[in-house]
C-alpha cells in the first residue's frame, strides 16, 4: 500500500490552505437526516403497504393508507428532528450564559477548571499555565472550551429548518416505492400482475441501497450495513403482512 501523500493533499494542507479552510467553519452535513429519514419511510409505509396486502384489502386501501402513512408519519418524524436540534440548541444556549456568569462572578474557580482540562490533555509546569492564560484572555474563547471540553457539546450543529425538510423529503420520496407498483396498477389496469411482489421487490432493493448509502459515514463495509436495513426492513413488512392475514382471517 502506498502511504506517500498525493501533491492535492500536499496542498491542501500548506498554511495558507489550512488557514482558508478553518476560517470557513465546519460544514454541515445533511446525509444522516436523508438516510435516516428514508429508512424510515421505507419501513413504515411497507409495513403498511405488507399488512394491507396481508389482509386481502384492495389497492385502494393500500394507497390510501401508505399516503396517509407517508404525509402523517414524515411530518411527524421531521418535526421530531426539529424540535429535538432546536432543544440541543436551546440547552447550549443556557450553558453558553450559565458558564458566562461563572465567570463574572468567580472566575478564579473557572481558571482552575480549564486548567485541569488541559492538564487532562498533557500539559504541564509553564506550558500549562500558558495555555490556561491564552484560553482564558478570551471570554468567548473561554465559553467555548468549557461548552466542548466540560459539556461534550459541539459548537456547530446542523440547522433545523433543513435537517426537517430533508427528513420529511426522504421519507416522502423514498417511502413512495412501496406504493409505486399499487399506483401504477390503479392508473393502468391490468398491465402489471401480482403488484405486492412487486412492490416487495422495489422495497427491498431500496433497503439495501439505503443500507449501503448509510455505510458512507459510519465507516462500516456497503454490504453489510445493506443487508442489515434489508434484514430489519423485511422483518418490521413480515410482521405487518402477518398481522394483516391474521385479523383479516378473524375478523368479518
Amino acid at each position: 500500500m502506498n502511504l506517500a501523500p498525493s501533491s492535492q493533499h500536499i496542498e491542501s494542507h500548506r498554511p495558507g490552505a489550512i488557514r482558508q479552510r478553518l476560517n470557513q467553519g465546519a460544514s454541515r452535513s445533511y446525509l444522516r437526516d436523508f438516510v435516516y429519514g428514508a429508512i424510515d419511510g421505507t419501513v413504515t409505509t411497507f409495513a403498511v403497504v405488507s399488512g394491507v396486502a396481508g389482509a386481502g384489502l384492495s389497492s385502494k386501501v393500500v394507497i390510501i393508507l401508505g399516503l396517509a402513512n407517508l404525509v402523517g408519519d414524515g411530518f411527524s418524524m421531521a418535526a421530531s428532528n426539529y424540535l429535538g436540534i432546536r432543544a440541543e440548541r436551546e440547552l447550549q444556549d443556557r450553558i453558553r450564559r450559565t458558564e458566562r456568569l461563572h465567570i463574572d462572578s468567580y472566575p478564579e474557580g473557572e481558571r482552575a477548571e480549564i486548567r485541569e482540562i488541559f492538564r487532562k490533555k498533557g500539559f504541564e509546569g509553564d506550558d500549562l499555565e500558558r495555555a490556561v492564560e491564552i484560553i482564558t484572555s478570551n471570554v468567548n474563547q473561554w465559553i467555548d472550551t468549557m461548552l466542548t471540553d466540560e459539556h461534550g457539546l459541539p459548537l456547530e450543529g446542523p440547522h433545523a429548518g433543513w435537517a426537517a425538510t430533508t427528513t420529511f423529503a426522504a421519507f416522502v420520496l423514498v417511502g413512495f416505492l412501496p406504493l409505486l407498483a399499487f399506483v401504477w396498477q390503479l392508473l393502468f389496469p391490468g398491465t402489471l400482475a401480482r403488484p405486492y411482489l412487486w412492490s416487495t421487490a422495489l422495497t427491498s432493493l431500496a433497503f439495501f441501497a439505503i443500507g449501503a448509502a448509510k455505510s458512507w459515514f459510519i465507516d462500516r463495509p456497503w454490504y453489510r450495513e445493506g443487508l442489515l436495513t434489508l434484514f430489519v426492513g423485511g422483518a418490521a413488512a413480515g410482521l405487518a403482512y402477518l398481522v394483516g392475514h391474521l385479523f383479516g382471517a378473524i375478523l368479518p
